[in-house]
Parts: C-alpha cells; structure tokens; sequence
C-alpha cells in the first residue's frame, strides 16, 4: 500500500514575501503566509492560505499559559511571563523556573523538558566554558514546563506522567486551545516533549488579539500583563520578542520555532506568520512582524529599528532583508 503524499500545497504556495539582496541582487527569497486580524473578524492583512493548519510551537505557549491560569496556576507576573517565555537561560531565567518549582514543594529535578544548552548566545559559551552539560533547566522551555508542573500540584494531579496526551493537564490545555485559537488537526509531539497541536493560522492571530486585548481582570488579560510586565523573561538580552514588546506600547509577541511568530495589540488586531522555509526563515521573520505592524499603522522608532535588517559586506551594509508585496 502506497503511502499518501504529505500535503506541502500551504508552504509551496505560499508567496514571496521577503528578499535577501547583496549589492542589488536579489540572493535569496522567502515565501511565507501571513495574516492579520481584527477584532471584528475580518483580515486586513492576508497573505498565503491562512486558514490552513499550522505547528505554533512556542509561539503557542501564551495559549498553554491561559489554560494553566485556568486551571489554577497563579504565579507572580514575573514567573507568569517565564511559562510564556522561549528564555534564552540567563541566570534570571533559571532562577525563576527554581522559584517556580519551589513554591509548590519542587525543585530542578521534577523538570521533564529535553536537556539543552543555553539558547542565549553568551551563556551558552559561558556554559560551555563552565564545562556544563546539556540540562533541563538551560532548555528554553522549562519555564513552561515549570508552570506545567505547579499546575498539577495545585490540582493534585500525578506529575510523572504531565507530558502525556492524556493528562488531565494536557486535556486541559488542548480544550482551551480549541476554544480560544480553533479546531486541532493533528497533534505531535514539540521539541521539549510536550504535545503540540496544528491550529489555524488565522486562529493563531484571532487568539493573540484576543489575550492582548483583554481587561487586566480576566485569565487571558492576566497572561498578556505578565508578559508586558516582564518580557525580558519571555525572551532575554538582544532577542526580538522582547525587543518588541518594548518597543511598542500594549503589544504582546511570541517567537516560535521553524520561523513562526504571533503578536497581539490592545485594540484586539492580531498577526500570525509562517515562512515556509522553517528555521532558515529565522531571519525572516522578525522583518515580516515588523513590517505587517507598521502596514496596521503602528509606528514606533524602537519598531523601524526592528524593520531595518542590513545584509553585511566585509562589515559595511550592502543589501537588506527586504519585506516586499505585503499589501492589504
């Protein structure tokens, strides 16, 4: 019996939506799907098959997030944003999944995230230096798993097994999902372990407007303060997702691997993207949110600066990752 070819139709026809130019050339290009969305439901921006399903990976975590606060979970703001965060491990970070853990009984060993290295670039040489191995707390998502795991304490679930499907957990989090973002295709497994789920990628945008935009009161407002409060912790030093939400007012982001990114803004308009070409598309991106931003009419110096990607020639500007064809 032959195997049915995977459906690529959403990445292969996706459009081009980003030149990498050298000197006048066009190096390199990008495709990608991009939508922004209203809080009436319409989509003044819409590129590519947007309601086709996507992997959010840890651009999902926000949603994770409500569906803990939900269930219980009630951390400070500052541990709140770091169950959000992709953190890149500085000492900040793993002293909050430590505090995390420690308010309810637990410490670094309950952890049952994948062991990485820092993805900070200067701790993870320093690690490195150190001579450290791999570790569960330097994964950027053991904030996450950190909230996973008070989650179950607060309600007397088993923790040796929250990372199965079938988890009270993880039910939880796959019904708020549904609710919140829409209808769950298919489910995996993410890079550290925990189950994953294909969503819309206009849901994506929906449910980031929606947490963005809700009053300070409600679970969903209580997960964006967090992360406005405190978004070195969602991402850390020199990361974009937390350059953005410095850089504009009320904004919320979240990064996510294989060059996926959402954004909510207070008046309820959201912005989901995917480049078709995973992690080579990382630097894509960050230009793709900055420019559909500034397309909405939000302009600030801190965002231009986010939209301004110089390519290099023996150290001096000689080209840009350029954002092209993105029209409403």
């Amino acid at each position: 019996m032959t195997a049915q070819a995977p459906d690529t139709t959403s990445l292969l026809e996706a459009p081009v939506l980003v030149h990498v130019t050298r000197g006048g050339f066009v190096e390199s290009a990008h495709r990608a799907t991009l939508v922004a969305t209203d809080a009436a439901g319409g989509t003044p921006l819409r590129h590519g098959r947007v309601d086709d399903p996507v992997l959010p990976r840890s651009s999902l975590k926000p949603i994770q997030a409500l569906a803990m606060v939900r269930a219980g979970l009630d951390l400070p703001p500052h541990l709140l944003a770091l169950v959000c965060a992709s953190h890149s491990a500085e000492e900040v970070h793993r002293e909050g999944v430590a505090e995390a853990l420690a308010s309810v009984g637990l410490d670094l060993t309950a952890l049952q995230n994948t062991p990485a290295l820092p993805l900070g670039e200067l701790e993870h040489a320093r690690w490195l230096a150190a001579g450290r191995a791999p570790e569960p707390v330097a994964q950027d998502c053991s904030g996450k798993h950190a909230g996973m795991l008070v989650t179950c304490k607060v309600n007397g679930w088993p923790i040796e097994d929250y990372l199965d499907p079938a988890h009270p957990l993880q039910q939880a989090i796959r019904t708020t999902t549904e609710e919140v973002v829409g209808a769950v295709t298919h489910t995996t497994v993410d890079g550290c372990g925990a189950p994953l789920f294909a969503v819309p990628l206009r849901g994506l945008a929906g449910a980031f407007g929606l947490l963005a935009a809700a009053d300070e009161g409600s679970d969903e407002g209580r997960v964006a303060a967090a992360m406005r409060t405190a978004p070195h912790m969602v991402g850390g030093t020199d990361r974009d997702v937390t350059a953005f939400m410095e850089s504009v007012p009320g904004l919320i982001a979240k990064d996510g691997a294989e060059s996926v990114y959402a954004a909510g803004l207070s008046d309820g308009r959201g912005v989901a993207i995917k480049v078709a070409d995973g992690t080579s598309g990382t630097r894509a991106r960050r230009g793709l949110l900055a420019h559909a931003l500034l397309a909405l009419g939000v302009d600030t110096e801190g965002l231009r600066a986010l939209a301004d990607q110089p390519v290099l020639g023996h150290g001096r500007p000689v080209g840009a990752v350029e954002v092209v064809g993105l029209t409403s």
